[in-house]
């Protein structure tokens, strides 16, 4: 897509720091990092999001992440990683083509903190059954 920020970093048309490449994927370090490390993980084929994602793309660059998962590690041993990904406006993603964050984590003020407010008393059992049930007809379509 020739207006995608990340199509334009694959083409070559805007500079990066690249970590990985092959025919399907293509992994470079974030310029605007939250930790040493922090580093993407993009498909070449331009898709927006997880929803466009197809197996195949899926199985492709997720056949990679361990390794790039395990390079970062191997390189500057963190305490620990995040792999993150947001899809759609809601969920803050301001780049519509999938990447894969890897976010390495050296201590709890390195300056990544995702907030869970969890709602245990609204999901009660009986509410997840009927909620596993709606997921589980859609995958059985």
């Amino acid at each position: 897509m020739s207006d995608c920020l990340f199509c334009k970093i694959i083409a070559g048309d805007i500079p990066s720091k690249k970590v990985y490449e092959d025919d399907f994927v293509f992994a470079f370090m974030d310029v605007s990092p939250l930790s040493k490390g922090h580093t993407l993980l993009i498909p070449k084929e331009h898709v927006a999001n997880v929803f466009d994602l197809s197996s195949e793309t899926a199985a492709q660059l997720f056949s990679v992440a361990p390794q790039i998962a395990n390079a970062i590690n191997d390189a500057f041993e963190p305490a620990g990683m995040n792999l993150l990904n947001n899809n759609g406006t809601a969920a803050n993603q301001s780049v519509f083509h999938f990447h894969l964050h890897f976010i390495p984590r050296y201590d709890e003020t390195d300056g990544y903190r995702p907030i869970w407010n969890t709602k245990q008393d609204e999901f009660t059992s009986p509410v997840l059954d009927e909620l596993s049930a709606k997921i589980i007809a859609q995958l059985n379509k």
